[in-house]
């Protein structure tokens, strides 16, 4: 269930005075008064701030991550911990495990989604305002292409000019025919 930070402030100002919120529906006394708990510690630890609702997720580097995880190996609660840093406790959790298993390399964030399944598939970025410098035989090549592509453009327009003068021709004469057939059932009307 989200919580709207006014709720979570009210609520931890009635926890300050000694009284508890009314407990939502769908929850048991105990599950909502555990999170009023660890509401009051965030902000203690933390700020009020930290009560906020995050738009997007912290991308955490491996150091802040090794940080927290001596934290927790030196004998501090995980749980403590992770208020301490605003993040949730299974998730500082995940982090020490995987500092236990594979070291610090653990902790680096790893590429996800699906290999492709050819390496000549893979997406190769661009970088247009930095262009490699050309071997002198593919400058060779650009040269020529950029030429042949000036010389099929010029070749297109001329046929385009064809295609337009003959359009045109064809008009012409399909005006002088319905003029003259106009001038012939002239003369007969006149007979």
């Amino acid at each position: 269930m989200r919580y709207s930070y006014e709720y979570k402030r009210k609520c931890i100002e009635l926890y300050r005075e000694g009284k508890w919120p009314d407990t939502p529906s769908g929850l048991s006394d105990k599950q909502f008064r555990h999170t009023v708990r660890k509401w009051f510690r965030m902000e203690e630890a933390c700020g009020p701030e930290a009560l906020q609702r995050k738009n997007s997720n912290r991308v955490w580097t491996p150091e802040e991550k090794l940080t927290l995880i001596q934290q927790v190996l030196t004998g501090k609660s995980n749980k403590s911990v992770a208020i301490e840093g605003g993040i949730d406790d299974s998730l500082l959790y995940q982090w020490v495990q995987k500092y236990k298993i594979y070291g610090y390399n653990g902790l680096v964030d790893k590429k996800k989604g699906r290999p492709p399944k050819e390496p000549h598939m893979k997406h190769k970025k661009v970088n247009f305002n930095n262009p490699r410098s050309l071997v002198e035989s593919e400058l060779e090549e650009l040269i020529r292409l950029r030429a042949e592509n000036e010389y099929i453009k010029a070749e297109n327009e001329v046929i385009k000019k064809e295609i337009a003068l003959r359009e045109e021709k064809q008009a012409a004469l399909l005006k002088a025919k319905k003029q003259q057939s106009s001038e012939n059932s002239e003369k007969k009307d006149t007979n």
